[in-house]
């Protein structure tokens, strides 16, 4: 199957303005007062749309909101799960394989990435059942097991939704690029890769339902994304000078 060259990951025209700095004030106040109905008991959706309304967000604008906030209790939550990747010379871990690299194909793209409450770094690319190979993938997965390489880790577990297109030509790409840079890495296709990783240890993602959940997670975008040139880095916690 071949790759799309040129295709820009996660990047719609309206960005442009829907994330300049006029529009970012906006949304780092519209983000200050989800917070505060967040840490008050109020569940996302409902805050968020009426957040939303009041700033007559755009759609692309409401789920970056969604993605970069939550309850101080959920990030204390996840802050504490957070496993120092120093640790895990000659271990195993579980890649949520799509978020992961999808993530850093964006990056690549020069799209929008929010540095989130949470130091994760999440993205505006909705997967919805469908993906194609582009030429920032093999990029990705290279920096992925490059990054894995400098920590000593033994073995990558890539999880991939079966259902999702191409995940089998994914899958046969990981393998060929793993065994190029003589990593001992695998993938899964699996019918319920949340559930999975919820259950497993040392998960590399950015899924905040997974990050609730799992025993522990690393943070490997928090090194690899700051480190691409194209990257466009969006801080919601930034402050106006």
């Amino acid at each position: 199957m071949g790759m799309e060259k040129a295709k820009k990951r996660g990047y719609s025209p309206e960005d442009e303005r829907e994330f300049a700095p006029p529009a970012l004030k906006t949304l780092r106040r519209a983000a200050g007062e989800l917070c505060f109905l967040l840490n008050r008991g109020y569940p996302m959706k409902a805050a968020s749309t009426f957040v939303g309304n009041h700033y007559l967000l755009s759609q692309r604008q409401r789920v970056a909101l969604t993605r970069y906030a939550a309850p101080e209790r959920n990030i204390a939550l996840r802050k504490a799960k957070q496993v120092d990747p120093m640790t895990l010379a000659g271990g195993t871990v579980h890649i949520d394989g799509f978020n992961e690299i999808i993530t850093l194909e964006v990056a690549q793209s020069g799209a929008p990435v929010f540095r989130c409450m949470d130091g994760t770094f999440r993205d505006l690319a909705g997967l919805r059942g469908t993906y194609r190979l582009i030429g920032k993938t093999d990029i990705a997965v290279r920096l992925v097991l490059s990054r894995l390489k400098k920590y000593a880790v033994k073995k990558a577990v890539f999880w991939l939704d079966a259902p999702v297109s191409n995940s089998g030509a994914l899958k046969v790409r990981i393998a060929e690029i793993a065994e190029e840079m003589n990593f001992d890495a695998e993938t899964e296709l699996s019918g319920s890769v949340d559930k999975t990783l919820c259950d497993l240890p040392n998960v590399i993602t950015g899924d905040s339902v997974i990050l609730d959940r799992c025993s522990g997670w690393l943070n490997l975008n928090e090194e690899m994304i700051p480190g691409i040139p194209e990257a466009w880095i969006i801080d919601l916690t930034e402050r106006e000078l």
